[in-house]
């Protein structure tokens, strides 16, 4: 159900599946961001002072809680999302994970260090170093109320920023209880601080003077929150939903891929910004894969007690998109092989398999964000790869061939993909997590995310007066013209010798 304030100060959280009340949060205005934001810069300047070494010991000691935790925190994400008990666990884990990469490769990827000197300058010793923001502000989503905000706070801290946490309305318990754990490693400053609400909460954020925002959400208010952050120059990074798609190619493992297809398209119920949402197969395995597929679609059930395979549909609002989706597809010639207009029963909706639909309909050009997907036949993997890079959307992708997998992945326009499997790059610590186009920009996760919390600080250093001194009107004119004809000499020949082949 929606969080509905219950007056000017307060709203309510409530469980997706029963209606029942969890808790009551606090809308906090614009001047109370801002004490928040204010709060946490000398906080900023303490945790940095730590560094890396300290601050590894704290995010390694807040990993140890998390783990410790564990079930209390996923039993929260469970009443307050809806997802199943060990989706939730399993969400914690891939938190934990990502924590403890980022503590303990910072350093590495941060520190100051030697670059590649030039030959020009050998007496002047280049060097670079990353430094933090100061404050960032994190806006969180409510599909994965942990492990996505996670992908920023995390990466933030480790690389010596304090932070601002705004979770989703449908979430904040969550979040509260993410904080409450990090407060027990770091008791002494206000290092990651909670601020709950709506929108304008959020709003506030954007314009609190934080040297950083991190957003995840839906793309139309990705460019409201850009549009505020531009009022300050404050940067952003901005990771929206997409409309991924996989493809199955001649030789691929059809079993796997109508397997992964499926829990890519219905876990979390389709509410996972880098899931399956389209399929594309070609046209020599298509029966036989769609075969496959149904077959694996009509396993899952949706529900809130133990034996349910994914929770509700967490976000009321969104029933209506799904709804709407199926039933134009539908009106306008899709066949629903599974599930279809009464696979809606609120607040769950069961697995349902569109194909036949046309290529410039809602469910195949627009995120549905629910347990559906559309499956389509192509004459070859060229059209399947045109299809798939046919979207403003950039986030994800995934490839199933036994042979041509990095082949076609290299082909697809999408921040990630995964070869033989659905989302895998999602658990992967090393690797960067973000898209292009209408998906957003900016990485999280990896040495990317890590440098995506910091700014790069050149120093150049002299170690030994040099002979050739271009920075003084006094400069030699002897030895400026001995560096010209050194110049010609290095690049001229071979500019010559290209241009004669």
């Amino acid at each position: 159900m929606t969080a509905i304030p219950t007056d000017q100060a307060t709203f309510v959280s409530s469980n997706p599946a029963t209606g029942e009340g969890i808790d009551t949060f606090p809308i906090h205005t614009e001047a109370e961001v801002q004490a928040v934001v204010a709060a946490a810069r000398p906080a900023a300047l303490w945790w940095h002072g730590l560094g890396f070494g300290g601050r590894e010991t704290r995010l390694r000691d807040w990993a140890q809680i998390l783990t410790v935790r564990m079930d209390e925190l996923a039993c929260l994400i469970h009443r307050e999302n809806g997802k199943p008990l060990i989706d939730a666990r399993l969400e914690v884990v891939g938190v934990i994970e990502h924590l403890h990469w980022a503590a303990t490769h910072a350093a590495g990827v941060l520190d100051r260090r030697t670059v590649g000197r030039s030959w020009l300058f050998p007496n002047q010793k280049p060097t670079v170093g990353y430094r933090p923001y100061g404050v960032v502000g994190v806006i969180g989503p409510w599909n994965y109320p942990v492990f996505t905000p996670m992908g920023s706070i995390a990466y933030a801290l480790a690389a010596g920023n304090a932070v601002v946490f705004k979770p989703s309305e449908y979430t904040p318990a969550v979040g509260r209880l993410l904080v409450g754990t990090f407060k027990q490693a770091v008791p002494e400053h206000p290092v990651l601080q909670l601020v709950t609400g709506y929108g304008e909460t959020g709003a506030a954020l954007c314009t609190s003077g934080v040297g950083k925002l991190a957003y995840t959400g839906s793309t139309a208010t990705a460019k409201l929150v850009m549009t505020a952050c531009a009022r300050t120059l404050t940067p952003v990074l901005l990771e929206c939903g997409s409309k991924d798609a996989l493809i199955v190619a001649e030789d691929a493992d059809l079993g796997a891929a109508a397997q992964a297809a499926v829990w890519g398209a219905m876990s979390n119920a389709g509410q996972t910004c880098v899931g399956v949402e389209r399929v594309y197969a070609v046209d020599a395995i298509y029966d036989e894969f769609v075969a496959r597929l149904i077959a694996e679609a009509r396993k899952p059930r949706p529900g809130s007690g133990d034996g349910a395979d994914y929770g509700p549909i967490t976000m009321p609002a969104q029933m209506d998109v799904i709804r709407s989706h199926i039933e134009d597809a539908l009106d306008h010639g899709a066949r629903a092989l599974v599930g279809g207009r009464e696979a809606v029963h609120p607040p769950f909706i069961d697995p349902t398999i569109l194909v036949d639909t046309p290529e410039d309909r809602p469910a195949v050009t627009d995120e549905t964000f629910g347990p559906t997907m559309t499956v389509g036949r192509v004459r070859d993997i060229d059209e399947a790869i045109e299809r798939a890079n046919g979207t403003g959307f950039g986030l994800s992708s995934a490839v199933f061939s036994r042979a041509r997998g990095m082949e076609i992945a290299q082909r697809l326009r999408a921040g990630m993909t995964s070869i033989n499997s659905v989302i895998t790059f999602a658990v992967i610590p090393s690797l960067p997590f973000g898209g292009v186009g209408a998906s957003g920009f900016g990485r999280i996760h990896g040495a990317d995310g890590l440098r995506e919390f910091s700014w790069p600080h050149a120093i150049v250093a002299q170690q030994t007066p040099g002979p050739l001194i271009l920075q003084s009107f006094g400069r030699s004119t002897l030895l400026t013209k001995a560096l010209l004809s050194a110049v010609r000499l290095r690049y001229g020949r071979r500019r010559r010798s290209s241009l004669e082949h």
